[in-house]
């Protein structure tokens, strides 16, 4: 059983996820990686979480140390149990790092992938992008990368 599978199967309900593929740290159900899910992405993730009604809550995104990259969190609720799932975003921080975006599978992430964008400069594939913090000539990535800070 897939770990997606595992949640649709199991997540409506009481019943503990499957401990070789989700750990629960500090009340939040988090996806392991394996090489059985490695392939599995953000918009297979936000799909299968539609389909059995979890509801989005948000994405945490933050810089990786060096020229690591960026982890996104995304988390969702399913009948008041938390789930979490981590995609790590390869690429200087300089880059354009990429990640699809899922906004058109869950609207809730609107907001929160351009925040993520213009505060980190990273790059949700498949979306248009409105003004929303940044002024006219400001540039995505400015606010929130260790580069700028230094």
């Amino acid at each position: 059983m897939t770990v997606l599978e595992n949640v649709t199967k199991n997540g409506t309900t009481r019943e503990p996820l499957n401990p070789d593929q989700w750990s629960l740290e500090g009340g939040v159900w988090w996806m392991k990686r394996s090489d059985d899910n490695e392939s599995v992405s953000v918009r297979e993730v936000a799909s299968a979480m539609n389909a059995v009604g979890a509801r989005f809550i948000t994405i945490t995104a933050y810089q990786l140390q060096g020229a690591e990259g960026f982890r996104l969190e995304y988390h969702w609720d399913l009948e008041g149990r938390l789930l979490g799932f981590a995609f790590n975003i390869a690429g200087a921080a300089t880059d354009g790092a990429t990640i699809e975006s899922i906004v058109d599978i869950c609207e809730a992430a609107d907001w929160i992938e351009r925040e993520v964008h213009e505060g980190f400069g990273i790059n949700f594939t498949g979306r248009e992008y409105e003004p929303l913090l940044l002024r006219e000539g400001d540039t995505p990535g400015m606010n929130l990368r260790d580069e700028v800070k230094k």
